[in-house]
């Protein structure tokens, strides 16, 4: 799998840091110190130090990590790491550098005297232990008695203490060397699962985007016949009773299979053809019902430029249409749509026909719902109040 190129820009950055802080230091150095000469020599040895970094990075980077990051061989990824930690290991305790090691061999140790010494006038040399001096007290010429201590045989002080014996195996700076390289996989190891992680919430977004276009062009798809064959049911009606309005009716469902053709597939639409696309129906509905039937329609008349997506309350209307229109004895139907801010304030009342009707809600009022949870989520309000003789509608959603 492929790096992303932040990642890489991440790595190229920090090593591009790593290697420059060498000529950073001596240039910080020459401008505090002008005597001081530039070494090309302690650069290069930086550098090589680096570069054995550098190189186990790239290992890491592109063969060891992806074996847990992307392929989870997680027994994999760890024994081989482990063997890379002990390779290196060894490689830094055969590499030491001369400051790290011991003394094998014992040096030499040069007493200078103290200041107090300094003054002292020098004593004349002691004579041998058989040479008698005629100045020395009486009993220092004697054989047997003791002879003042000599510098070789004072004991040593605790300062002047040597490790004679084999340098150690693994030294301080090796430890060091090896939690530098530990923390070094360990960060590469973070920056990868991070950019994975996002990696992978990028690619499930996109699923459940497609998935979501899906799910609504399939509800599109049912609703378009759903009204379809509502409105066709309602122009055979009119054919019997009214020849001249079944042509009228006509008229008006050409304008609205213009909008569902053109607009009914888009994810939104302007507020005002919505709006316009229900007057439309509404209009198609009057010319089929008497004056028994009571129709109260409210739209705002200054619609603001928002969106809204397409054929979303026809299907409240057409169910109020379906449901709560009775030929035995007076009905209503009342629609009601408000823009307050940024959200929409949708209200449909309907009678109650007196005969039930099975088919209550329908395919359309379910695939609504569904396109209400697929679009808004929470962001939506739906109350459907359904008494003796009132069925009400009401919907907030908001406008983009």
């Amino acid at each position: 799998m492929k790096q992303s190129r932040q990642e890489n820009l991440i790595y190229l950055v920090v090593w591009g840091l790593l290697f420059a802080a060498p000529l950073l230091s001596f240039y910080v150095r020459t401008m505090s110190d002008t005597d001081l000469v530039f070494d090309w020599a302690e650069v290069f040895l930086v550098w090589r130090k680096f570069a054995v970094y550098l190189l186990l990075f790239l290992i890491h980077n592109f063969f060891l990590a992806p074996l847990l990051v992307h392929q989870r061989k997680r027994m994999v990824y760890f024994a081989t790491v482990g063997a890379l930690l002990v390779a290196f290991s060894a490689y830094q305790c055969s590499h030491r550098p001369e400051g790290n090691r011991f003394h094998q061999h014992p040096t030499p140790i040069t007493h200078h005297p103290s200041p107090h010494q300094m003054e002292r006038p020098e004593r004349p040399e002691a004579p041998d232990p058989g040479m008698e001096r005629p100045d020395a007290p009486e009993h220092w010429n004697h054989p047997d008695a003791p002879q003042p201590p000599q510098a070789h045989d004072r004991p040593m002080r605790q300062h002047e203490f040597r490790h004679d014996g084999p340098p150690p195996i693994v030294g301080e700076r090796d430890i060091m060397a090896v939690l530098m390289l530990i923390l070094m996989l360990g960060a590469n190891l973070g920056i990868k699962s991070y950019f994975r992680s996002r990696d992978d919430r990028k690619r499930l977004a996109e699923l459940e985007r497609q998935n979501l276009e899906q799910q609504l062009e399939y509800l599109r798809y049912q609703i378009n016949p759903h009204f379809f064959m509502n409105t066709l049911n309602n122009i055979h009606a009119l054919v019997d009773i009214d020849p001249e309005k079944a042509k009228d009716t006509i008229l008006e469902l050409s304008k609205m299979m213009r909008f569902v053709l053109y607009e009914g597939n888009k994810q939104g639409v302007p507020l005002s053809r919505e709006l316009e696309f229900i007057r439309h129906y509404i209009a198609l509905m009057q010319l089929r019902y008497t004056d028994k039937v009571r129709i109260d329609v409210s739209l705002p008349v200054d619609v603001p430029d928002r969106q809204i997506p397409p054929l979303m309350l026809i299907t409240f209307i057409e169910n109020a249409f379906k449901h709560g229109v009775s030929y035995q004895h007076a009905s209503f139907v009342e629609v009601k749509v408000s823009v307050e801010g940024d959200e929409l304030h949708f209200e449909c009342r309907n009678s109650k026909a007196g005969v039930p009707n099975e088919e209550k809600g329908g395919v359309g009022l379910a695939n609504v719902r569904k396109r209400l949870n697929l679009l808004y989520g929470k962001d939506y309000t739906l109350s459907i109040h359904d008494v003796a003789d009132v069925y009400s509608v009401e919907l907030n959603i908001p406008l983009s």
